[in-house]
């Protein structure tokens, strides 16, 4: 069952007491452990007050130059001596998840106003559309990525192809890096993955999906039949919740799984053509899609609206992958 914003609020409020603690706790254990530290931050502190009073008493901001002076010295020697103790200065701030919103969930603006953080927001996306579908984040990603299932060997009447499926998948690789590095070029085409199941398609998309959330953008996860019943769910009234398709037509990147899958009708078509023109003329902001299809491009012709599928070679980098199952191998390993 999803959280409601309230109960991830709290979660929230949670992660920021908890950084907050642990930080006065790391502050409390290096001053047993170096009394000085202590005895240094204690002058400071009083001269602060000191200070203060005597500027509400007096109104004299000259009597404060030289208690500055004192206090800018005592930093320094502070400083100094967590230096020699190979202490980092920002020791003691909290270490906070986010350290956009610092746990807050919402972040001021330059212009002084508030607004969700792209953390909230991807939690908010986790919760109500990606928790069946990006639940492998922390395991699919470029650290674990690997070519070692991918044969060395050139077979171009199986694969139609003059190079290996490994030196393929590294050259997919390296698309989906550049994919990434250029995300905010309106230049840089969207991707298109098709081959069959178990050849790594979701894994990248994961993959990608983990490098745009550290970018601080929002990353929308749906199957293509998912997606296109939740739209015609809500154009015929049986749900209300029009989150969905304001998530799909402006999240940062929306990754759609699986298309071919999907029982495909006229209304189905228009809402499909609908979702891959409006990303691709977003003139809010930039949006980038990726789509993971078995359908080859013939097959694909043959199964969509001729407009969907030219946009798709107009605007996308098409990945084709081929090679032995992985999955299957990985069990006869």
């Amino acid at each position: 069952m999803s959280l409601t914003l309230k109960e991830i609020l709290s979660q929230y409020d949670q992660k920021k007491l908890k950084a907050e603690m642990d930080a006065v706790k790391r502050k409390e254990n290096l001053y047993e452990k170096y009394p000085k530290l202590q005895q240094i931050e204690n002058k400071i502190i009083s001269l602060t007050l000191s200070n203060a009073k005597e500027l509400i008493k007096n109104n004299d901001k000259t009597l404060l130059v030289s208690a500055n002076e004192e206090i800018k010295k005592l930093r320094e020697e502070k400083n100094k001596l967590l230096k020699s103790l190979d202490i980092p200065e920002n020791y003691f701030e909290p270490n906070y998840e986010c350290s956009l919103c610092k746990d807050t969930g919402y972040v001021t603006n330059s212009n002084f106003t508030v607004t969700m953080c792209t953390c909230l927001k991807q939690r908010l996306y986790n919760e109500q559309f990606n928790k069946a579908n990006m639940s492998n984040l922390d395991t699919q990603n470029f650290s674990t990525f690997s070519d070692q299932y991918y044969s060395d060997k050139v077979d171009k009447e199986k694969y139609h192809a003059n190079i290996s499926p490994r030196e393929n998948i590294n050259l997919i690789k390296d698309i989906c890096i550049k994919f990434i590095n250029n995300f905010d070029d309106k230049e840089q085409k969207n991707l298109l993955f098709t081959g069959n199941t178990g050849l790594g398609k979701t894994f990248l998309s994961s993959c990608i999906a983990n490098e745009i959330i550290k970018k601080g953008k929002n990353v929308l996860y749906q199957t293509a039949p998912v997606m296109l019943d939740s739209i015609i769910d809500y154009r015929f009234g049986k749900t209300k919740d029009s989150n969905i398709i304001d998530s799909i037509l402006n999240v940062d990147l929306l990754i759609i799984d699986d298309l071919g899958t999907e029982s495909m009708n006229n209304m189905k078509f228009a809402e499909l053509f609908n979702i891959i023109n409006t990303r691709l003329l977003n003139q809010k902001k930039i949006t980038k899609t990726i789509i993971s299809t078995n359908l080859n491009l013939n097959n694909l012709y043959k199964n969509y609206d001729e407009r969907i599928v030219s946009r798709i070679v107009g605007y996308y980098d098409i990945c084709y992958f081929f090679g032995e199952d992985i999955r299957f191998k990985k069990r006869n390993m």
